[in-house]
């Protein structure tokens, strides 16, 4: 029996010592793989960081987070865990917490796994090997074999490197600054950024153009590809480093004035279900319109819009009484009410059959036809395309920050892209794992020398 026990305690004192060799080896071999993909080698080294740059290195940075923090989860599990059964009266128990903590690693791991899979396969496609090497990279006892291999091998380089990209688009990207324009939008945008995991990530970058009043604009782009952030830097909800001019004012400098010149819709209908169309609009004109104007002004103004936009009739039903189009022209009404001049609208089709969708699209074109600008993103732009001037199109480089790979007119757009529907563009410009052709580099190159040779 003694025997037994100290065979147990060297088999048990041999193991571990092997995985800490293996442990050791692969940091060594991520070392020299992060730095073949042009990261900092001692990344390696920190702890779940290290998660998140290898999924850098793989093309899936924003698959990094989460393989990042289900290891933290299940680390700290495995803490907790040894915490509490620190003690041999309590490690003979099975208590609720063991359980709780049993499931919650589980289901960590499965998602950590599910991850790591995909991670790896990644960086089987980089550096172009069979994906047989997935079995070796599965486990803690073997993933040190690729990583050392494929890091010190001469022959195993990587298809693109982070470093390289950026500086070859960041090269092309420096399209110049557009001309402020007296009259419409003028936007030199050079870069929005936000602190994620570890690094400063960009968001958007190098973003110039130039919309003369009247003219409805589209604006496309894939999941992710900046959109939102877009026009959150335009009318100053989230400022980036840029200079936004509308009608010859920076509306960053001087934004209280010029709040009630720019109007935004977004998606989600934020409205009272018990208050009348009158009232909603009335209260939505006491927040929207300067403090000056009077109550018989806001009225007039309030009769006005309701006009525009076919509500009258309505105007004492109740909002949750409204059908889904009418709601929609009504969300859109509240931001009209201040008469801005830019106006901004994020899927206002959505939920809106082709008619429905026709009749809001013409009432928008018309608004346009006024003089006022009109941006709208839409996911069905092909049915409405004709009632646009020009279209904006942003794309994911491969450092996945948004960029502009197109703007234009829209028979233009056509030409450049080779292209003849919206939806077919977008599908360009998106990644291949998205469902997309993954030109978005291309096009942003393209676009950046066309816009560099006038």
């Amino acid at each position: 029996m003694i025997i037994v026990e100290i065979l147990l305690t060297v088999f048990l004192s041999a193991s571990s010592i092997l995985t800490m060799a293996f442990s050791v080896l692969y940091l060594i071999g991520l070392w020299k793989l992060f730095e073949k993909s042009g990261i900092k080698g001692k990344w390696a080294l920190v702890p779940f960081a290290r998660e998140y740059q290898l999924a850098r290195c793989a093309g899936r940075e924003n698959e990094g987070p989460v393989f990042s923090l289900t290891q933290v989860g299940l680390t700290c599990l495995d803490i907790i865990a040894l915490l509490i059964n620190q003690t041999p009266e309590r490690a003979a128990t099975v208590g609720t917490g063991d359980m709780i903590i049993a499931i919650l690693t589980m289901s960590l791991g499965l998602v950590h796994s599910i991850y790591c899979i995909r991670i790896w396969l990644g960086m089987i496609n980089v550096y172009g090997v069979k994906k047989r090497w997935i079995i070796l990279c599965l486990t803690n006892y073997t993933r040190f074999i690729p990583a050392l291999i494929w890091g010190f091998g001469k022959k195993y380089q990587p298809e693109w490197k982070i470093d390289d990209i950026n500086a070859e688009l960041a090269r092309l990207a420096t399209q110049g600054s557009a001309t402020v324009m007296d009259e419409g939008l003028t936007v030199n945008l050079t870069e929005r950024s936000a602190t994620e995991f570890f690094r400063k990530k960009v968001l958007l970058r190098d973003i110039h153009m130039a919309i003369p009043q009247g003219h409805m604009v589209l604006l496309l782009g894939g999941s992710g590809a900046g959109k939102t952030t877009y026009v959150n830097a335009i009318n100053g909800y989230e400022p980036a480093k840029a200079q936004v001019m509308l009608n010859g004012t920076n509306l960053y400098k001087h934004y209280k004035k010029m709040q009630y010149e720019v109007g935004f819709v977004p998606q989600s209908e934020m409205m009272r279900g018990k208050d009348t169309v009158l009232n909603t609009l009335l209260d939505a004109a006491k927040l929207r319109l300067p403090m000056e104007v009077t109550a018989k002004q806001r009225r007039k103004r309030v009769d006005e819009v309701m006009e525009i936009f076919g509500l009258t009739p309505v105007k004492n039903n109740l909002v949750e009484k409204l059908s889904g189009g009418q709601k929609k022209r009504l969300s859109i009404s509240m931001e009209f009410i201040s008469n801005p001049s830019l106006f901004i609208l994020d899927e206002p089709d959505s939920g809106l059959d082709g008619v429905m969708a026709r009749e809001l699209f013409e009432q928008l074109r018309k608004i346009a036809d006024t003089g006022k600008i009109v941006i709208v993103i839409t996911h069905t732009p092909d049915r409405v395309i004709d009632l646009f001037d020009d279209v904006i199109v942003l794309a994911k480089d491969s450092a996945r920050t948004g960029r502009l790979a197109y703007y234009g007119s829209i028979e233009d757009a056509r030409e450049f892209f080779q292209r003849e529907k919206m939806e077919q563009i977008v599908k360009s410009v998106n990644r291949k794992e998205e469902g997309g052709d993954g030109l978005a580099d291309d096009f942003i190159m393209k676009y950046a020398e066309v816009s560099q040779h006038g």
